[in-house]
């Protein structure tokens, strides 16, 4: 299924109108942010729990001369129980391919959910560079390993039947979770992450987000690397551990979050605004981190 998919991009390309559609805010041609690289995972396109809206929202507003997808773009475990794929999810594959044919160069390393696209890896496919992992340079000289992450996750590694039936519950949590914030934007409140707030409140689950970065950060280190920049958990994060900076982008189904690196080589991880809540602000964090002295 996933791999009818790729096959058709090139043929999508083609199709794709010469201007964007008008699907985003007018702000959305006045103000684009640029970077030298953005990094984004865990878009789970073909679920209910993919913010496609808000994702076309941000690639709209922000450019780059790089894109990582880092896997988990389109979720094949989801898509194999029942066919879901609105327009807009469409949409986002669109808006990629149109930065594309704009100059962007995009990097696809697939995670867990499309790893039938890990046969494809070393092929070039409507300008998309599939790799199994990739060592990005930053502006400043500074090599990170960019890698999904899932290599990493015992569950997956030892007990993959349980990584299956975790999905089911995790979906029915981000169920949840659209009904909790149908209810706030009924009161007027903004979006706020109420799976997420449940997952990382849970002991277990804060101890597998430790030793997932930590083994993350060892492997970095072992292969002479500054840091590694990687998805899979859906949590964002930036700090050093051991000194190897670890770099999570986050996902689009809780957090709405990306990693950008600046023209300086600096990372931040940008949290991106429902644009229905928010016309002209978009809210930023953590705070970008400072130079080496």
């Amino acid at each position: 299924m996933l791999a009818s998919l790729l096959t058709a991009l090139p043929g999508t390309v083609k199709k794709l109108p010469a201007k964007a559609p008008s699907k985003v805010s007018a702000l959305a041609l006045s103000r684009v942010r640029r970077y030298r690289t953005i990094f984004i995972s865990d878009i789970h396109l073909g679920t209910r729990g993919c913010k496609a809206e808000r994702l076309i929202d941000f690639l709209a507003h922000n450019d780059c001369d790089t894109l990582y997808l880092i896997g988990d773009i389109i979720d094949g475990w989801a898509l194999t129980r029942g066919w879901y794929w609105p327009g807009a999810h469409t949409d986002v594959i669109s808006e990629i391919l149109r930065k594309v044919e704009g100059g962007t160069r995009v990097i696809y390393v697939p995670g867990n959910h499309d790893e039938a696209l890990r046969d494809y890896t070393g092929l070039t496919l409507a300008g998309v560079e599939l790799k199994p992992e990739f060592v990005h340079r930053t502006a400043d000289g500074k090599q990170f390993l960019v890698i999904h992450g899932d290599q990493f996750d015992g569950i997956l590694a030892y007990a993959k039947w349980l990584a299956y039936l975790g999905d089911r519950a995790y979906e029915f949590a981000i169920a949840l979770n659209n009904v909790f914030n149908a209810a706030r934007r009924m009161m007027g409140l903004r979006y706020w992450s109420l799976s997420a707030y449940l997952k990382f409140k849970v002991k277990n689950a804060a101890k597998f987000i430790g030793n997932f970065e930590d083994a993350l950060a060892r492997e970095a280190r072992a292969r002479g690397m500054d840091g590694v920049i990687c998805g899979h958990i859906h949590h964002a994060e930036v700090k050093d551990i051991g000194g190897v900076l670890y770099c999570n982008d986050g996902d689009w189904v809780e957090s709405c979050t990306a990693l950008t690196e600046d023209a300086m080589g600096r990372l931040r991880v940008v949290t991106w605004a429902d644009p229905v809540e928010l016309e002209t602000v978009r809210v930023f964090a953590p705070p970008m981190l400072p130079e080496a002295a």
